[in-house]
């Protein structure tokens, strides 16, 4: 039975889930609506394309935040593994349909991240280098990002057994939200990662 400290703390990982940190740099460095610009998602990516590094930095900040904070709450609160990941898919599904923005949300790999550095750092810490590792061989975020959610699973498994199954359905979460990605990649059609000139 999940407790209703765990039940309080999802409701608040999902309303902090969806505070867009992209939408939030775009109003400091004035840049364009991230949802109506670039790539059209609001993410880290799709802010360095628009505004550079500052604020896709404070972007990608904001978003790993939105993870880290509920689910160390819940760490701190003692509620076991379960608990701690449902509270880390709330803030995740905030991100992805943020009821500020009318459910229009981003990918959810930099509050994924944050997640993970919490529940499972051993994990997290290889997916980063697996992630920045792809990232400069392919240049196509997408790519590392999708190929960094595959393997989740299966390095929570041997690193943080405790949280296979939530970083299976983390996994699950962050395959669908690239689906337009994968048919791009498979079309050899993804666009790069730079910042537009």
């Amino acid at each position: 039975m999940i407790s209703t400290i765990a039940i309080i703390l999802c409701l608040i990982a999902y309303l902090l889930g969806s505070i867009s940190g992209a939408i939030l740099s775009c109003r400091l460095w004035h840049l364009p609506d991230p949802r109506t610009h670039g790539s059209k998602n609001p993410g880290a990516t799709n802010i360095y394309r628009l505004g550079g590094v500052q604020p896709a930095l404070f972007t990608l900040l904001c978003d790993a935040l939105k993870g880290v904070i509920p689910v160390w709450l819940a760490a701190l609160l003692s509620a076991p593994p379960l608990e701690q990941g449902m509270v880390g898919m709330f803030a995740i599904l905030g991100h992805m349909l943020p009821i500020f923005h009318g459910f229009r949300g981003g990918k959810g790999v930099a509050t994924t991240l944050g997640v993970g550095l919490v529940i499972a750092p051993a994990t997290s810490l290889i997916l980063i280098i697996v992630w920045g590792s792809i990232l400069k061989m392919s240049h196509t975020s997408s790519i590392a990002s999708l190929t960094s959610a595959f393997i989740a699973p299966v390095l929570a498994l041997v690193f943080n057994p405790d949280f296979t199954l939530v970083f299976l359905i983390l996994s699950a979460l962050i395959g669908v939200r690239h689906r337009d990605n994968l048919i791009r990649i498979v079309r050899r059609q993804e666009a790069k990662t730079r910042k537009q000139n």
